[in-house]
């Protein structure tokens, strides 16, 4: 049932902006594959084009030996999306809703009702509701629903928990692993980096371009240097002061710490950066080694990517 994906230097502009710039890569069957990075990344761009509602400048790309362009009919039938934005009806209700998309693929609700039950059956309760009245989490659920009834092999989702609360956010990853043991091959762009450690695979994007591909753990053990997390009693000064530094690498906010990387594998670095910032008036001092996350191993590919 699973689909693959295979996407060769796929390029599109749009005037003098380059949102995809010659990306290759390949999806496996059954795969939970997420695209991450910031908006303008280029993720609905290629999510739009891998859909057949977009044509490439140059490149190619086939979904499970299809081309976008050429079988565009024939994978609009095999392929679930659900766009960043509710595009629902907002004046039906979600049953009627349901029942309009799964009529548009010559089935019904109660024929594939199996499929959706793990996901319908949150907002089953409200289905006389109108789909515009309905809370965030729940809008997302009804257009998974909608996305999922005519049992697609191949799911594009983007970025379907923006704006959703947290607990909204596990329960939408729950069943999106949920669906993967159907064997569905599922794509998911989103903007949250903690979100890549729940895909099989990941792609990192920036300003059209691929930085990475790799498994999500497989890019964070590629990370160069050592990392530290940084507070003192002069956080809003600390970023600036520790530029001054020759030795730190990598400088940043994140979180209630400032990350700092040392590139230059001296054993003494911690007991340098102390001394700096004793020097520079900083007290209260926190220095700790750390493990880098998916977060950092991305700004690092953005710095090396702008450095070239």
């Amino acid at each position: 049932m699973s689909v693959s994906v295979n996407i060769e230097e796929v390029t599109k502009s749009f005037g003098e902006v380059v949102a995809l710039n010659a990306i290759s890569l390949q999806i496996s069957p059954g795969e939970l594959f997420g695209f991450i990075g910031p908006d303008g990344s280029g993720k609905t761009t290629l999510f739009r084009i891998l859909t057949s509602l977009m044509l490439p400048d140059s490149g190619k790309a086939t979904v499970d030996g299809l081309d976008v362009v050429k079988d565009y009919k024939k994978i609009r039938r095999m392929t679930g999306y659900m766009p960043g934005r509710f595009s629902l009806y907002g004046d039906l209700s979600v049953e009627e809703n349901m029942e309009f998309y799964a009529s548009i693929f010559h089935t019904s609700l109660k024929e594939n009702y199996d499929l959706v039950k793990d996901i319908y059956s949150h907002i089953e309760p409200f289905k006389k509701r109108k789909a515009s009245a309905l809370s965030g989490g729940m809008k997302q659920k009804l257009a998974l629903s909608c996305a999922l009834i005519h049992r697609p092999k191949i799911l594009l989702l983007d970025e379907p928990t923006t704006g959703v609360d947290a607990v909204s956010r596990k329960e939408f990853w729950e069943l999106l692993k949920k669906m993967q043991q159907n064997g569905i091959t599922i794509l998911v762009s989103t903007p949250y980096m903690d979100e890549a450690s729940l895909c099989d695979q990941v792609a990192l994007m920036q300003n059209g371009n691929l930085l990475a591909t790799n498994k999500p753990e497989q890019l964070i053990s590629e990370y160069k240097g050592r990392l530290y997390e940084v507070q003192t009693n002069k956080m809003q000064a600390l970023v600036d002061d520790l530029r001054k530094m020759n030795k730190a690498g990598m400088i940043y906010r994140f979180g209630e710490f400032v990350h700092v990387t040392d590139e230059t594998a001296y054993g003494n670095f911690e007991n340098k950066l102390e001394e700096f910032l004793v020097k520079t008036g900083h007290g209260s001092i926190l220095i700790r080694e750390i493990r880098p996350v998916i977060e950092d191993s991305f700004l690092a590919l953005m710095d090396k990517e702008q450095n070239r």
